[in-house]
């Protein structure tokens, strides 16, 4: 008897633009809170006078990239498909379907892929991707039929790889769509920007925030969808995020509100009475490669913390409990020396990320600079 054919299982990669745990962009099938950017996309491509690059820009995790993957899905759907007067394109349809496995001979995706070698992304965009155009682009089209290009992240080019892209942005061929995505749009070189047309989204508001994040955990597995964010939560986290989903599900994924009521506290506890065991700990807790989460978020909690407390100071307002610890522990006199902690702490935590430094050593250090600034 014949064996039968051993059963591989396919290895599904990790990717940059995606949360762990939650669905991709282009598997997310609703978009809120821009209803405008999308009125603006959909009366562009019925004109039949679609400029050929769009530049979609924004704070991180507000539904850029989202977007991009609704109006590809538009763009390249077959016409009965379209909806009149909005971007929605069936989920069940053959293009919808095609996107969400990667498979459309008409999308072509420009990111950061992930090395199963090294197991990492690298730190950029490199220009071998770019030169994937010139194979998709070559390749002949059906009659009438668009091309649509997403780069996600335009900012995380590397030189050699914008200026590879822009080749194709100045010499665009008939019936092709660039989506570039950027969190950063002042990093792209100034010729990519006089060569597409901007579409800046704005932080969501608390209403499309709320419906966005359940749609994610809607979205997500079992596990994930079990542990949606409780009432009580949910306020403390909109109030950290900032308009973004994906500082939410970060947030709420990493137990951020845990971390960030032990930076409160030690906060408080400045000036003369930090708890040197409890910065320890907090040392030893976020030294480990497997918390390499909560360590870049424990840094993103504390600069905010430090930022709100510094615009407290300066401008006079923010929450009470803000207001009442700027003034103990800034005041108008030591505004400039907490601004430049604040300073002196990225730059730090971004040579320690660069150089691989200890972990440990970095929080505590930073933490003798809080003290220090705090006694003036």
């Amino acid at each position: 008897m014949a064996r039968a054919p051993a059963v591989h299982e396919i290895e599904e990669f990790p990717e940059a633009d995606r949360l762990d745990g939650f669905p991709h962009p282009r598997a997310t099938q609703r978009l809120y809170g821009h209803e405008r950017a999308e009125a603006m996309l959909q009366a562009a491509f019925a004109s039949g006078r679609m400029h050929h690059g769009w530049l979609i820009s924004g704070p991180e995790g507000i539904g850029k990239a989202t977007l991009a993957y609704r109006f590809a899905r538009h763009a390249l759907a077959d016409p009965a498909d379209r909806q009149p007067q909005t971007l929605d394109v069936p989920f069940e349809s053959r293009t919808a379907r095609q996107i969400l496995a990667g498979s459309h001979p008409g999308l072509l995706t420009i990111r950061r892929a992930y090395d199963p070698k090294t197991k990492r992304f690298p730190a950029s965009i490199p220009v071998d991707e770019v030169r994937r155009l010139k194979a998709f682009l070559g390749r002949t089209a059906e009659a009438d039929a668009w091309r649509v290009v997403i780069v996600d992240r335009a900012d995380e080019l590397n030189v050699s790889a914008a200026n590879a892209l822009l080749k194709s942005l100045e010499e665009p061929p008939p019936r092709t769509l660039f989506l570039l995505v950027s969190s950063a749009p002042g990093r792209l070189l100034v010729t990519i920007r006089s060569r597409v047309r901007t579409l800046d989204l704005a932080p969501l508001e608390e209403d499309p925030l709320r419906r966005a994040v359940a749609q994610a955990f809607a979205g997500s597995g079992e596990e994930v969808s079990a542990a949606t964010p409780t009432p009580g939560e949910w306020e403390r986290l909109a109030r950290l995020a900032g308009g973004s989903v994906r500082r939410v599900l970060a947030l709420h994924a990493a137990k951020g509100l845990v971390l960030e009521e032990k930076i409160a506290g030690l906060l408080a506890s400045l000036p003369g009475k930090l708890d040197w065991g409890a910065v320890h700990a907090l040392g030893d807790e976020l030294s480990g490669q497997a918390a390499d989460a909560r360590y870049g978020l424990f840094f993103e909690l504390l600069l905010g913390a430090l930022s709100r407390l510094i615009a407290a100071e300066a401008r006079g307002q923010g929450t009470a409990e803000d207001l009442a610890l700027a003034r103990r522990l800034i005041g108008p006199a030591r505004l400039a020396t907490w601004a430049a902690v604040w300073e002196r702490v990225a730059i730090d935590k971004a040579d320690a990320d660069a150089l691989n430094l200890d972990r440990k050593a970095l929080i505590l250090n930073v933490f003798s600079r809080l003290d220090a600034a705090s006694r003036g």
